[in-house]
């Protein structure tokens, strides 16, 4: 029996700023953008978007499809969550009109955790195999202002359906773990944007893919050349080109750097144009891949390497199913960007200064999303989430 994705969509803001204007506004080469990080856009989340929103978004059609009392268990995986107990999932489940009987959580790692989500839902499938689990990874990726991080933001949130004989991939189960106590990437309770050591952790990033491979190797028989293509967690795209040419020469492969290139070029194009989305970003990267690739991916073999600063990083491999296509949502995801508003960089100020209750302030917050879900307000600490 297989186990794996069966289904997969995702969702991003209403808005974003192209880095053309970031740049001119910081009077820099808009190729330090462009080419430098392989990034030309970022999403920027309305302030009736948040987490929750996108989740439930990137979730609605799976659930229009499978219907509302099909999954058992739901996964939300986030490194920008919005309360310290309670899990974002619960608020989906509701907006969604789960029944009672499926149970919510929510994990956090840095941006592996839906990896992670993902293992725990394929156990689950394999221990009950009627079950189907969501698992949904969702986040806002936010720096400071005026910092090398700043041109690295964006937002996301992705759904994927897991069950037994899955339409898009059959998940392998050998997996290569690494993890490592390091102070590479992190965010206090008490701040809003993560503190980063961008040089540091770019290194850290390569060393995990190093391991995790290492130890992938060890436990399973594919090598580096039974992959025809290749996924990365995406802090930035260039993150993944360096890492693919590094585990290209820690294998001693033979292609081309045209052909190394090629092998994960697809999967950066949503991320070119949504930005960094945290946990959503290696399975943002799939979609990318599954809806932009014409020729036929049935049977081939698709590496992922996971990683979650701090750090905990894992390389798995997942096998395309034939008629994947079928559990795509790709006409949905192009409208989706297509229907996005730019936005000049005044408004970029206003909606990253938008105010955000520290102190248990209730405001009541404008409908400006185009999604089907918004965050109507925030009334004696509750937040007040309701279809559009």
């Amino acid at each position: 029996m297989s186990v794996g994705i069966d289904e997969i969509s995702f969702y991003t803001s209403s808005y974003y700023l192209d880095l053309r204007t970031l740049a001119e506004k910081q009077q820099t080469d808009p190729e330090k953008y462009y080419t430098g990080i392989g990034q030309e856009k970022m999403g920027m989340a309305a302030p009736d978007e948040d987490i929750v929103t996108m989740a439930a978004n990137a979730a609605l059609p799976i659930i229009e499809r499978v219907g509302s009392e099909a999954v058992d268990t739901l996964l939300f995986a986030t490194e920008t969550g919005i309360d310290q107990s309670k899990s974002a999932g619960v608020y989906v489940h509701r907006l969604l009109g789960m029944h009672a009987n499926c149970r919510v959580v929510e994990l956090k790692q840095a941006c592996y955790s839906a990896t992670a989500a993902l293992q725990m839902a394929c156990a689950l499938v394999a221990r009950r195999p009627e079950s189907k689990v969501l698992v949904i990874a969702s986040d806002i990726a936010r720096y400071d202002l005026n910092t090398p991080g700043e041109a690295t933001q964006g937002c996301g949130a992705v759904a994927m359906l897991i069950s037994h004989n899955p339409r898009i991939l059959s998940v392998s189960p050998d997996v290569g773990n690494y993890t490592d106590d390091v102070m590479d990437f992190w965010r206090p309770n008490y701040r809003s944007t993560a503190l980063v050591d961008g040089k540091y952790s770019t290194k850290i990033y390569l060393r995990a893919l190093k391991k995790a491979w290492e130890h992938f190797t060890a436990v399973s028989p594919l090598q580096f050349n039974d992959f025809s293509y290749f996924c990365y967690h995406l802090p930035f795209s260039r993150m993944a080109q360096k890492a693919h040419q590094h585990l290209a020469k820690l294998n001693h492969c033979a292609l081309t750097p045209e052909q190394i290139e090629q092998q994960i070029a697809d999967t950066l194009l949503y991320n070119q144009a949504i930005g960094n989305s945290y946990t959503a970003s290696i399975y943002i990267g799939l979609c990318s891949l599954l809806d932009h690739l014409e020729a036929d991916l049935s049977g081939q073999q698709i590496g992922f390497f996971s990683y979650g600063s701090g750090c905990v990083a894992e390389f798995f491999a997942g096998q395309i199913q034939p008629g994947y296509r079928e559990g795509l949502h790709t006409e949905r995801h192009r409208a989706l960007l297509a229907q996005r508003q730019e936005i000049n960089y005044d408004e970029y100020l206003s909606l990253y200064r938008y105010p955000d209750p520290q102190q248990g302030e209730s405001v009541e917050i404008p409908q400006t999303t185009q999604g089907r879900f918004r965050l109507a307000a925030i009334t004696h600490h509750k937040r007040e989430y309701i279809p559009c």
